[in-house]
């Protein structure tokens, strides 16, 4: 059972969309007549999944939607009359796992579902290793950085460099870009 939170302006329509997802046999975690405080709400009702239903989003939705997105992801399937490829990249982009022109028979209800939330963690996987890349990336750029300011300063080899950066890290128990970065730190203190 996932606990679906519903957006829409429209109370018959939400009406239906909570019929349709007890239908289904999932739980309503709470009704929004608008996405302002969409982020406040997801933290406070912890949705599984969130339904937006619109006959054309509005920027200001897409822009809550989005700062959701970035605090407190969760998947989204955005049901809407709008069939503007410009709006349906804008809403992709905003956070959107699955965008549904028309509205849906509670028997599709299921399969929408499962494909926003497929598409959400794929996304969300995604989203993770680029970070690591980035972060690798960055203590990686550290470590030369370190690494050269050492080869000049003692006469070191690349490698004798290396090895005394991850000795150092080592004895202090510390990640070896914290090192490298304490080094950088040091070296700009004394020129």
């Amino acid at each position: 059972m996932l606990r679906v939170l519903v957006v829409d302006s429209s109370r018959e329509r939400a009406a239906d969309v909570c019929a349709a997802v007890a239908l289904a046999g999932h739980q309503v975690a709470a009704v929004l007549t608008n996405a302002f405080d969409l982020s406040d709400q997801v933290l406070a009702t912890k949705p599984d999944v969130i339904f937006i239903q619109a006959d054309s989003p509005s920027r200001d939705t897409l822009e809550h939607l989005a700062i959701m997105n970035r605090d407190c992801p969760r998947p989204v399937l955005l049901f809407s009359q709008d069939t503007d490829s410009a709006m349906i990249r804008r809403a992709v982009k905003a956070g959107v796992s699955s965008y549904v022109v028309d509205s849906v028979p509670p028997e599709r209800l299921d399969a929408l579902v499962e494909v926003a939330i497929a598409q959400f963690e794929e996304f969300q996987h995604l989203r993770t290793e680029r970070d690591d890349a980035t972060r690798k990336l960055s203590e990686r750029i550290v470590v030369d950085k370190a690494k050269g300011l050492l080869m000049k300063a003692r006469s070191l080899t690349e490698d004798e460099a290396y090895h005394a950066l991850r000795k150092l890290a080592m004895e202090r128990g510390r990640k070896l870009a914290d090192v490298a970065q304490d080094v950088i730190d040091m070296a700009s203190l004394l020129l």
